[in-house]
């Protein structure tokens, strides 16, 4: 898939320009956007907030499928239905 069709999906999905990444899925109605923790994911479910979803920008090392010897500091962003977004959870401080 192209970046463009990614874009696409990503903004049909409602997910800010900022936090797009290079991975989405859609998930129980929300959408999962960039290296989010499978742990985040569960809550989010088991919490199931009024939200669009979850969001990890980039490619930060350490994140779930960017895993190494090195791990940079990232949050997770839980995305509102307005689009406006807050830190859900903080890896690696």
């Amino acid at each position: 898939m192209s970046e463009s069709q990614l874009d696409a999906i990503s903004a049909k999905y409602g997910v800010p320009s900022q936090l797009r990444s290079c991975h989405i899925a859609l998930v129980q109605g929300y959408v999962i956007e960039g290296h989010v923790p499978a742990r985040e994911i569960k809550r989010l479910l088991a919490e199931q907030p009024k939200a669009r979803g979850l969001a990890v920008p980039g490619m930060p090392r350490g994140s779930p499928g960017m895993e190494g010897p090195r791990s940079d500091p990232y949050a997770v962003l839980l995305i509102g239905n307005d689009g406006k977004y807050a830190v859900y959870q903080n890896y690696g401080k």
